[in-house]
């Protein structure tokens, strides 16, 4: 999805220019209409690399030369402070109490993973694909290590420490099959269909026995992807504040799944001090990895065993 927006503008501008025209100063082009559209500066740039790797892609494949990739990684990337294009906002934790009210809005698997990334810090997208295989539950602090993450290119591991309140919140969703992924967005469709057929106050006439369509546009998966997880959130959000206006209660503003990481960085940082947080979160260099690896560990794992 995210190459798609970011090739949209370069269909629409270039779409019948064959590929070997294409260069640096319709690049420029291009990028100048993602600015246009009200993009920030950092999604701008990530979409411009998206481009690149489109021809990148394309010049492994012999469909252009490779002249025609070299030229285009000579544009730049925008730096801090152009006038014509805006900085995003800083990203930060949401309040408790905007959390919980979305509560009784969102399916049991969605409030499920929102709790776990509140306590344990994880990414949305490594909430997303957990599975029992990739839990260690041998100690007293449960570690998780994903199948992939975002930093696994770089030769790092990636460990997630769970502590006795994530094990509360994780423990109902463990599979004997143990490559399912825990959180299963067909699972919640499932739920919501049985509750309004339980809900249901007159009888069920013959010919709705289904409302499902049968050939849906798109059945849900196995498990959530960062977009689906966002969304799950928005709607809950929404249903929310349709409550909130009906009993003439304050609207929940707008949050996001990747505030929650924020959330426990804000407070692992407060209560243990920044190495920790870095620990905990995995932000580091690789050169620091190496050194620290062993001790970040263990600070880690007693940090969760105390709070999460």
């Amino acid at each position: 999805m995210n190459i798609r927006l970011a090739l949209r503008p370069l269909r629409q501008l270039y779409g019948h220019t064959p590929a070997r025209e294409f260069g640096p100063l319709r690049l420029k082009t291009v990028r100048q209409a993602m600015i246009d559209s009200g993009l920030c500066r950092s999604e701008v740039n990530k979409r411009v690399r998206h481009v690149l790797r489109a021809f990148k892609w394309a010049v492994g494949e012999e469909m252009v030369p490779p002249s025609l990739h070299h030229g285009l990684k000579a544009v730049p990337g925008l730096r801090r402070g152009r006038a014509d294009v805006r900085e995003s906002e800083p990203v930060k934790p949401v309040p408790d109490a905007f959390v919980d009210a979305i509560k009784h809005h969102v399916s049991r698997q969605v409030w499920a993973m929102v709790q776990l990334q509140r306590l344990s810090g994880m990414r949305p997208g490594e909430v997303c694909i957990m599975r029992s295989c990739d839990l260690d539950a041998s100690g007293r602090v449960w570690a998780y290590t994903p199948e992939s993450h975002k930093t696994e290119h770089h030769g790092r591991e990636r460990r997630i420490y769970l502590g006795p309140m994530a094990q509360e919140v994780l423990r109902p969703w463990l599979r004997a099959e143990l490559a399912a992924y825990l959180f299963s967005p067909a699972e919640a469709e499932a739920e919501r269909h049985s509750e309004q057929r339980e809900s249901r106050k007159t009888r069920v006439q013959p010919s709705q026995q289904s409302r499902r369509r049968r050939k849906p546009r798109k059945a849900p998966g196995s498990k959530y992807t960062p977009d689906s997880y966002r969304q799950a959130i928005e709607y809950g959000i929404k249903t929310a504040n349709r409550e909130a206006e009906r009993v003439g209660t304050r609207p929940i503003p707008h949050w996001h799944p990747h505030q929650l990481r924020h959330n426990a960085a804000t407070r692992l940082r407060r209560e243990f001090g920044l190495d920790v947080a870095r620990a905990v979160l995995g932000h580091s260099s690789p050169v620091v990895t190496e050194v620290y690896a062993e001790l970040d560990g263990a600070k880690a794992a007693e940090a969760m065993e105390r709070v999460g």
